[in-house]
């Protein structure tokens, strides 16, 4: 696990206590720099760990020692967690938003009050008007409270959602558990208590049985909150079925009954019919007799039709790669036994699907699945990607006549090369190096991917692109050349150049690329200790190939949290690589990395990983920047016109990132050279995952072997499966399949039968079917 070291914030200057706004102030500025475990020494501040609001998953960890004053958490946010050591005063989870909030003591009055999300443990007991005025949003998890002991008077009152479990344990009133007079006003939630509480407002609550759902969970959540307050030992004691009672807030329905009031079939029999029925006051004026008003619609008079969206959305897979591989569309060729050209197809967006969709990419579009909704495992891409190894060329277009030059063969510069020799365009890659593949052939380790995948893929590439020159030094002199002997140029000559922190000692230091590229000829000599600044997906790298190189003590230390996810991050862990953040250099010595706190992490190598800068001064000054960078439309397209840009050199991303830069490029060029504008590859939005229906896939899938049984549990959201569900489930049999001679297919609906049910939509596996507002005209 990462090491996270607390922050110590106190509430006294000087043996002063400092203003409850200025300790919030405090806490507010610690967690902007990036701390997320933060014990504050109190004297009675108000307020404490509430209204820390962030973006992102983080949970914060706020631990209060000392005497916290009123409202701690107050405004809680949903990733803070807040432990007070002790009691603590009144309004505890004052207006909590999603807070978790444990107090290992007693607690004032006022707990929870005006809650709407979020927890509250108390190991004792509470005052008076605890959960007060809470509220429930349904589209959240209910409010909860738990309390050890029991409460004081007014519990409850004016209560309109959450759950609250009193324990009635070691209670300091052993007559009421819920004090005098609680649940006044209650319109909503439930209570769980033990003990007695016969003092409740009959009136706005009632007793209700504790079903075996909700005795499961009761259980379930005693253990967790046992655990909060450090009393696990209490739940045998806790468990016995028979001694909870529940509360429940009486509905309209309750209380128009227990008052004599008419049900809604009384009042139409005795009040409406009588006075405005037959020969009443209005009833001669009706033209049909009641109970014969045609409900079920059709055609013209539906108020709804079903439209079926085959291919109208992106699947989330496809929108978020950022090649825009059609991946639903390659599950569909191999579900029906068509590999070779789901494989093939994969070449008609990058010339890498092993390489990189099955090894390197951290695989945005596994990460954005459908199937994560419902915690399932998203189809494994990776197989698809490595079964592209041994794809044949695909076929390229008729010459074009017209002559582009791309510098950099890097993946981003490859990748347009190879697209726009496709379309049939004469294409010269131009590079420094003695090898095509930039990184991914000199950086990245071994470990990462096969030696013999990476060279076959490149070898396929050398086959199409016929002319590669290697070695070119491009000079500004050398770049206006090329700028007149070709049609069009692509610049991809990534960002070469390491940043390195400007501190003390830093010639000590070795860059990243530097280090991987030497361990990767196996001359890296890194020793026992490495201290990694840049704790990113390379630092990761560099961590994993220096434990193979025999380092034993490997620390990757940042300013900030680390940016480090997926599977490089999960192999540094592997090899025992420890993270430390938020760390601020001040020199590097000959004994390692001095912190700025004093702290000396020793080591034998210190590798810096904060990045690369692009060299852009062979381009002259005829072509703008921005921050080092080029400057680029959407299309890729620089100041100058015939002269476009990608990768590293516009600006920091992925490999797949310029991959698909590329395809976009080449894409772009080749409508020039068509004489159109250049649009985008796909406009199509992302299909709402809301719309697929995932009960038909087996949820206890955890791990795929073969290429079919991906393609049998991909969802294919927004294509249609042509499963024939809708046609089945239609009860009015409104919907048939219709093919053309090319073998095309649609699904249409019979409007004369249709009734707008919309049964169609509810059971498309798919998400096809959509409900829309009937619109005659």
């Amino acid at each position: 696990m990462e090491e996270i070291k607390y922050k110590i914030v106190s509430g006294k200057d000087d043996e002063k206590r400092i203003p409850s706004r200025i300790l919030e102030e405090m806490v507010q500025k610690e967690v902007k720099h990036g701390h997320r475990a933060i014990e504050v020494d109190a004297f009675g501040q108000h307020g404490i760990g509430g209204r820390l609001w962030q973006e992102g998953d983080d949970t914060i960890n706020i631990r209060i020692r000392g005497q916290a004053g009123q409202r701690a958490g107050s405004l809680g946010s949903p990733h803070t967690r807040i432990e007070i050591l002790g009691p603590v005063s009144d309004d505890v989870g004052w207006l909590n938003a999603g807070a978790e909030i444990t107090v290992h003591g007693n607690a004032s009055n006022g707990v929870m009050n005006g809650g709407a999300q979020g927890k509250v443990y108390i190991g004792g007991n509470i005052g008076a008007r605890g959960m007060t005025m809470t509220k429930h949003n349904p589209r959240f998890e209910p409010p909860e409270l738990w309390v050890l002991g029991s409460c004081g008077d007014y519990f409850g009152e004016f209560m309109a959602g959450g759950i609250a479990v009193v324990c009635g344990f070691d209670k300091s009133s052993h007559e009421n558990t819920l004090g005098y007079r609680p649940l006044v006003g209650m319109v909503g939630g439930k209570v769980f208590f033990r003990g007695d509480a016969s003092d409740y407002s009959k009136k706005d609550a009632r007793p209700a049985p504790v079903s075996d759902e909700e005795w499961d969970w009761l259980c379930t959540n005693l253990l967790v909150f046992l655990d909060k307050v450090e009393k696990p030992e209490l739940f045998d004691r806790l468990s016995m079925r028979s001694e909870w009672q529940l509360l429940k807030a009486r509905g309209p329905m309750d209380k128009m009954t227990e008052s004599g009031a008419l049900s809604m079939a009384a009042f139409r029999q005795d009040v409406w019919d009588r006075e405005l029925g037959r020969g009443g006051l209005i009833g001669d004026l009706q033209q049909l007799d009641r109970g014969t008003i045609p409900l079920i619609t059709k055609g013209e008079l539906r108020r709804r039709v079903p439209v079926w969206e085959h291919a109208v959305y992106k699947a989330p897979c496809q929108a978020n790669c950022p090649t825009g591989i059609p991946v639903q569309e390659r599950w569909h060729l191999v579900r029906n036994g068509l590999i070779d050209e789901a494989t093939a197809m994969g070449l008609q967006y990058t010339p890498f699907p092993a390489t990189v969709c099955g090894y390197l990419c951290p695989s945005p579009c596994m990460a954005s699945c459908t199937k994560n909704l419902q915690y399932m495992t998203p189809v494994d891409v990776r197989i698809l990607g490595k079964a592209g190894e041994g794809t044949e060329l695909p076929e390229v277009l008729p010459p074009s006549g017209k002559k582009v030059a791309v510098i950099g063969a890097g993946p981003g510069g490859i990748s347009a090369a190879w697209h726009l020799t496709l379309k049939g365009h004469e294409t010269v890659l131009l590079d420094e190096s003695t090898a095509i593949g930039g990184k991914i052939a000199s950086v990245i380790p071994d470990s990462r991917i096969p030696r013999e995948t990476l060279e076959n893929e490149l070898d396929r590439v050398k086959r199409l692109i016929p002319d590669i020159r290697l070695e070119q030094k491009i000079t500004a002199k050398a770049f206006k050349k090329i700028k007149q002997e070709f049609d069009y140029v692509v610049v991809a000559a990534g960002a070469r150049k390491p940043r390195m922190l400007p501190v003390p000692g830093i010639e000590l230091a070795v860059s990243a690329n530097d280090f991987l590229a030497e361990a990767k000829k196996d001359t890296a000599t890194p020793g026992k200790r490495v201290v990694i600044i840049g704790a990113g997906n390379v630092g990761c790298d560099v961590a994993t190939e220096a434990h193979r190189l025999g380092a034993e003590i490997i620390s990757l230390i940042d300013v900030q949290k680390p940016a480090a996810f997926g599977k490089e991050k999960e192999d540094a862990q592997a090899v025992g690589a420890t993270f430390q953040w938020p760390c601020f250099t001040k020199e590097i010595t000959a004994q390692g990395v001095v912190l700025d706190d004093g702290e000396l992490l020793e080591a034998d190598t210190v590798v810096v990983s904060i990045g690369d800068a692009p060299d852009t001064a062979f381009l002259g000054k005829g072509i703008a920047t921005r921050n080092g960078f080029l400057s680029v439309n959407s299309f890729n397209q620089t100041s100058d016109k015939t002269i476009f840009a990608l990768g590293d050199i516009v600006g920091p991303g992925l490999i797949t990132n310029a991959i698909g830069d590329g395809k976009r490029v080449a894409e772009a060029i080749d409508s020039i050279i068509s004489g159109k504008a250049p649009l985008p590859m796909d406009t199509r939005s992302e299909i709402d995952k809301n719309r697929v229906s995932l009960e038909y896939f087996n949820p206890m899938v955890k791990s795929f072997d073969s290429l079919h049984q991906c393609g049998d549990e991909c969802a294919s959201c927004g294509r249609c499966r042509d499963c024939s569900i809708c046609v089945n489930v239609c009860p009015e049999a409104a919907i048939e399949r219709v093919e053309d001679e090319e073998g095309n297919f649609e699904y249409k609906v019979d409007p004369d039968q249709c009734i707008g049910c919309g049964f169609c939509v509810g059971a498309c596996p798919c998400g096809i079917w959509n409900l829309v507002p009937n619109d005659p005209m």
